[in-house]
């Protein structure tokens, strides 16, 4: 008899709380659990908490909390600021689904005897005949589709990882289960900040919580002309315009960063368009290597289009060349690339 037990991810929200009473419905013995991740962030606080044990109780499924606030300061939180130092732009989503989520969260389920995990992601996974292996997709979800920042999950678990809300198109359908079933969440706002920065002031939070501090130094164009001063180089991403506090001739944008001389690097926007990049850190998804150069849609920043490439791996790395020259490619993001709708793997900027 196959085991229908799951451990779902549960934020105090109305995606999970909704997945809980869809997997209810479709026959599975569910367990709600809200991971405690950063004191007072806006995914794990009293009154997240209270939220998710309210819907539990109202659906009869058991509630537990873990504290998992170490692994996160590691695995997630210690990232973030290590990618600013090194003048990258971290996406923490994506570090807190492989190692949160889909890391410690599975340890616990397979410890209570669960064959699956589940999250509100919009995403899916099935099993493909035509690759003759589970695979992650793009949900139906269209702009609100998440598969983006779940590139990074072992493979080997695609087959355990249950997306209740693969097939909506429309969040307000998801509402509207939530109101029709009497749960006081169904109103609830989405959370759009990064979850332990709830005031949305990274500078502030990396300010407070690391060595990183404001250091004047030059802002620059290519070739070496300095333009003006910068407050510090956390404070400036690539692709940026506001904020530089320089009258040009032309428009500016931040086109990269010279650590070794404390220096924000500027240009014209024709300078931010590249063809080709550098991907590392890959975790392939849909096949176990790249062999010859293969045609795909990647994905660059979780609110981009996909462009058309080609990519080719070498060792732990993979080679993009864009069909087109993309605006603002940033290090620290993540490149993901598609087959059609299916998650083939991806990595991050270099």
């Amino acid at each position: 008899m196959e085991n229908k037990k799951v451990l779902l991810g549960m934020s105090g929200g109305v995606d999970s709380s909704v997945s809980a009473l869809l997997l209810k419905e479709q026959g599975y013995d569910v367990i709600g659990t809200t991971l405690e991740l950063f004191a007072g962030s806006s995914c794990c606080n009293i009154n997240t908490y209270l939220d998710a044990k309210n819907v539990c109780n109202t659906i009869g499924i058991p509630h537990f909390t873990y504290d998992y606030k170490n692994e996160f300061r590691k695995n997630v939180i210690d990232d973030f600021i290590k990618c600013y130092a090194n003048c990258k732009t971290p996406n923490p989503c994506i570090e807190c689904n492989k190692y949160m989520k889909f890391g410690v969260m599975y340890d616990k389920a397979k410890e209570l005897g669960c064959n699956y995990i589940a999250t509100g992601h919009y995403a899916k996974t099935e099993y493909s005949e035509k690759y003759k292996r589970w695979v992650l997709k793009k949900s139906n979800a269209g702009k609100k589709d998440q598969s983006y920042v779940l590139w990074s999950i072992p493979k080997d678990l695609i087959e355990h990882v249950l997306f209740p809300l693969a097939d909506f198109t429309d969040k307000e359908q998801i509402r509207e289960i939530a109101r029709n079933n009497q749960l006081k969440i169904a109103n609830k706002p989405d959370s759009e900040d990064i979850c332990f920065i709830p005031d949305g002031n990274y500078k502030k939070f990396l300010e407070n919580n690391s060595d990183i501090q404001p250091k004047k130094g030059n802002i620059v164009n290519s070739k070496g002309q300095i333009l003006g001063q910068h407050t510090g180089l956390y404070n400036y991403t690539i692709g940026q315009r506001k904020g530089l506090g320089i009258s040009y001739k032309v428009p500016l944008f931040v086109l990269g960063f010279n650590p070794s001389k404390n220096e924000v690097i500027v240009g014209e926007e024709s300078e931010l368009y590249k063809k080709q990049v550098k991907v590392t850190d890959i975790n392939l998804l849909l096949v176990d290597e790249i062999k010859e150069p293969i045609d795909v849609d990647v994905k660059t920043r979780y609110s981009s289009k996909v462009a058309k490439a080609k990519i080719l791996q070498h060792g732990n790395n993979i080679d993009v060349e864009f069909d087109e020259p993309q605006r603002a490619i940033t290090p620290g993001q993540s490149a993901v690339f598609y087959i059609d709708d299916i998650v083939l793997g991806g990595g991050k900027i270099v």
